[in-house]
């Protein structure tokens, strides 16, 4: 298994960063700041930051790896260290699922984000949806210690959780084609999607 997760780190983590980057930049302010939460690595936000190098783009994440691409610090997993309303775009890239209770990161990202919060995930449907993501999780993330509660929702249960936090949804997109054919059709179909959703704070107190 660890040749495995040698052959997705060289192979597929590279090309999932080119095409999510494609994907990604359009939603991105023109400028300002993009807090990169569960960044990782950081390759995908030096990416991004490389195409429109008037957005600064800064990591967090619960485990600092070493020769980081952006710059990273340390969180707790629950609580942002930036004040209210102090970034202008958030990105979640594949750290929701990671998490017991999405939503306690989604509340604090409405909290900081002026703009918007840009969601990487996953959807719970289709056949065999859960072990297909829970074997895709394992072999990405296990041999870095990142945590795996393999806490997938389904599109109903985005949706409902959006709703519940008052969060509007204007972009969502699920043909991401993350993976070269034939491989997509087991592990890309309907089961990814990027969100971007407005941040609104008219009724902030």
């Amino acid at each position: 298994m660890k040749m495995l997760q040698r052959i997705h780190s060289h192979t597929v983590h590279s090309r999932r960063v080119e095409l999510l980057t494609r994907h990604l930049a359009p939603l991105l302010p023109q400028d300002g700041l993009v807090l990169d939460i569960g960044c990782g690595d950081g390759l995908l936000g030096s990416c991004l930051s490389k195409i429109n190098s008037n957005v600064e783009i800064k990591g967090l994440d619960v485990l600092i790896r070493q020769d980081t691409k952006i710059p990273v610090s340390e969180f707790d997993g629950t609580t942002i260290p930036f004040e209210n309303k102090s970034v202008d775009s958030i990105l979640l890239v594949d750290v929701l699922h990671h998490t017991v209770d999405p939503s306690v990161i989604l509340k604090e990202a409405k909290r900081v984000a002026r703009k918007s919060i840009i969601i990487k995930d996953h959807t719970r449907n289709g056949l065999f949806a859960k072990p297909t993501l829970r074997f895709m999780d394992w072999v990405g993330n296990a041999s870095y210690g990142v945590a795996l509660p393999y806490n997938y929702l389904s599109y109903e249960e985005w949706q409902q959780m959006f709703s519940e936090l008052d969060l509007d949804v204007i972009d969502w997109e699920s043909d991401l084609h993350l993976y070269p054919k034939p491989a997509d059709y087991l592990f890309g179909r309907s089961l990814h999607f990027i969100a971007r959703i407005r941040v609104s704070h008219e009724n902030a107190t």
